[in-house]
């Protein structure tokens, strides 16, 4: 973890006092379109998100399942370029109080060049990164860099990652380390598999940092089983992207305004 205590870091240490744990919706820049992505995510602070992840369109997201592959094709149509979502995102730096983490992946990451990336997303306000086919070798050199900016490089563990892989990736990763509660891609699921419990308590024994769960948190449910899990955070994406997509004109924020508080009130 950095030694620097980061705006995540600062969240995340709120929550523990409040005895509470972390609501941290994703959503995808771009879809319906960027105005809709601000004000879905003005509308998700208003209504007790602690961080928000904000993903990046890109043409082959292989860690996304298909609702949120859809919603990174159509905001493709839309045009939509990391350098859109960054000026996007820049647009709202004194509305926006909460933590924003990018979601992107490798290329972009690397055709844009990881300094210039991190210096515009820094610039914009974002507070932290997640690169889930960032190798975790890359991942070690990169983060320091990043943190120079004053971003958090968050990496993901999986329900196959070995033991000593694990403390390696929890020992690297800063803000919080990503726990991905299946195997395969992001979606909704109707039920957790209850390993997850383990694989909280192992990576708490792995570094001291927060834990946070993604991948198949489709409600209110399962939120609270995270929770009682033991789990810092709760990243609720495919089912929150889904509600946007079939929000009627100009009523997206509203949508994700209203899930978000039932999501809220699950997680404390």
């Amino acid at each position: 973890m950095t030694d620097q205590f980061s705006r995540i870091e600062a969240v995340f240490s709120r929550t523990a006092q409040e005895q509470r744990m972390a609501l941290m919706p994703f959503l995808m820049a771009g879809d319906p379109d960027l105005s809709a992505t601000a004000d879905v995510l003005l509308s998700l602070q208003a209504n007790g998100a602690d961080i928000v992840e904000l993903g990046i369109p890109y043409s082959d997201p292989l860690a996304d399942g298909p609702v949120i592959q859809a919603a990174a094709f159509r905001a493709l149509e839309q045009k939509t370029t990391p350098a859109k979502v960054i000026e996007m995102l820049a647009g709202l730096k004194d509305q926006l109080s909460m933590p924003v983490i990018l979601f992107t992946y490798t290329n972009p990451l690397l055709n844009r060049g990881p300094e210039r990336f991190f210096a515009d997303a820094a610039a914009a306000g974002a507070a932290g990164l997640v690169v889930p086919d960032l190798p975790l070798e890359e991942a070690e050199r990169l983060s320091p860099l990043a943190a120079t900016f004053g971003l958090d490089l968050v990496l993901l563990v999986a329900p196959t990652t070995p033991q000593n892989r694990m403390q390696r990736i929890a020992e690297s990763s800063r803000g919080f380390t990503y726990l991905v509660s299946v195997t395969g891609v992001t979606g909704e699921r109707v039920k957790l598999q209850d390993r997850v419990a383990s694989l909280v308590s192992d990576l708490k024994a792995c570094n001291s940092g927060p834990v946070a769960v993604g991948f198949g948190i489709s409600g209110p449910e399962q939120v609270l089983q995270v929770k009682q899990w033991g789990a810092d955070g709760a990243i609720v994406g495919s089912a929150l992207v889904k509600r946007i997509a079939a929000a009627a004109p100009g009523k997206a924020a509203l949508e994700a305004g209203e899930f978000c508080r039932q999501l809220r009130d699950a997680a404390g």
